[in-house]
């Protein structure tokens, strides 16, 4: 009930699933990982920049993450967190770049959210684990963060706290160039990116017909798992008392 099933979101027009479906876990373990992960994350970001935007960053990634994982995943039910989460890993990416000239150890700080990506996605590929739906919030969070989390410069912050004289510097712009350049682009990729993802979902499309390789993103088998996830079939014939089965 309010699981991410594509087929309930396409053919029974259930696209309420693509959000409720964050709420839902798969068992407490489940849960317990996402609450500890997002208390981790999620505190620094609100304190900072406030429950409001933190709110919706952690909703918009997450739809962004059961769009992606809907487009790709056809057979699987999905619940978790998981995408909402990584969209705030994302969002902290890009709020470090926007605002780069506010940081003093700005590369160890890009190194580590880097190598934090890098190894969650690595264990992504493992099977059971929806691994488009982290990269679908990885990049909503990530374009999300230029938007919602650009900082006035340190120049204009001072400037607002000197008392205005006739030897009064030059006036400083709030925020850089790049910071508006950044600002519009990913506003626009977002809103591109959201309507074509919609539009496709509720035509039927499937990613998978149109990416060979894809699938590996979200499992690699190995000799010790397989990665089918078509749905299990089960036909029977009766014959006097005894049944067959076909799976």
């Amino acid at each position: 009930m309010g699981a991410l099933d594509v087929s309930k979101v396409v053919q029974g027009r259930q696209g309420w699933r693509l959000i409720t479906c964050i709420w839902l876990h798969a068992g407490v373990v489940h849960l317990l990982i996402n609450v500890l992960c997002l208390l981790f994350i999620g505190i620094r970001l609100e304190q900072e920049f406030g429950f409001v935007r933190i709110g919706l960053v952690y909703l918009i990634s997450g739809f962004g993450g059961s769009l992606m994982s809907a487009l790709f995943i056809r057979a699987s039910i999905s619940v978790g967190a998981s995408g909402a989460l990584f969209g705030l890993i994302g969002s902290m990416l890009s709020e470090l770049i926007t605002n780069w000239s506010l940081y003093a150890n700005k590369v160890a700080a890009l190194l580590t959210l880097v190598l934090v990506i890098v190894v969650n996605l690595a264990l992504g590929i493992l099977p059971r684990v929806d691994n488009f739906a982290h990269i679908g919030g990885l990049i909503s969070g990530f374009l999300l963060g230029f938007v919602v989390f650009i900082r006035p410069q340190f120049a204009w912050i001072n400037q607002r706290r000197v008392a205005p004289g006739p030897q009064a510097a030059p006036a400083e712009h709030k925020h850089k160039t790049y910071q508006y350049i950044l600002w519009i682009v990913a506003a626009i990729l977002l809103i591109v990116g959201f309507t074509l993802a919609i539009v496709l979902l509720f035509r039927g499309y499937n990613a998978n017909d149109h990416c060979s390789w894809c699938h590996y993103l979200s499992c690699v088998p190995t000799k010790k798992w397989k990665c089918n996830s078509s749905p299990t079939t089960c036909t029977g014939n009766a014959t006097g008392k005894y049944l067959e089965l076909d799976m």
